[in-house]
């Protein structure tokens, strides 16, 4: 078992090497980006990355407080889930309602590669390609078609 600052090491070097190895991509609208905190310019709306010992992923989030306007926000979502697979590929897992402490309720569209571990330095070069295929697959939609989510965000 690691002790903390072990892995407050491990977590610091890994996002950092992860930093750097975006570093040189720039968002498909030709800005600069910082990709571990992906800038959906949303309210409540948010791209992360969750790595652990049996999986990585990339997480879309919809964390509206009012259950209408998520339903808003997932119904438009589901008019556009076509256009986002072709962009991002058709591993998606669409989950409506998730739960945790932070937000009771909130919405999940989802890309998941399992057998990659965080812990393991071998799987680093296969996370990062993992992270960067669908990050800049997302963008490259997210930059279509922000327009529009930033719309019904009002």
């Amino acid at each position: 078992m690691l002790t903390k600052d072990e892995l407050r090491t491990i977590n610091s070097e890994f996002w950092l090497d992860f930093k750097k190895h975006m570093s040189r991509l720039k968002s498909s609208s030709g800005k600069k980006i910082n990709w571990l905190s992906y800038p959906t310019q949303i309210k409540d709306i948010y791209l992360r990355l969750e790595v652990n010992r049996a999986y990585v992923a990339i997480n879309f989030d919809f964390q509206y407080k009012d259950e209408a306007t998520r339903s808003v926000f997932w119904e438009q979502m589901q008019e556009l889930k076509k256009v986002l697979q072709e962009s991002m590929g058709t591993d998606d897992i669409w989950l409506k309602e998730c739960y945790s402490d932070a937000v009771p309720v909130f919405s999940r569209i989802l890309w998941k590669k399992e057998g990659l571990n965080y812990f393991n330095p071998q799987h680093q070069a296969a996370i990062f390609d993992f992270f960067q295929e669908k990050l800049v697959s997302f963008d490259i939609f997210y930059q279509s078609y922000k327009e529009i989510l930033q719309f019904l965000a009002k």
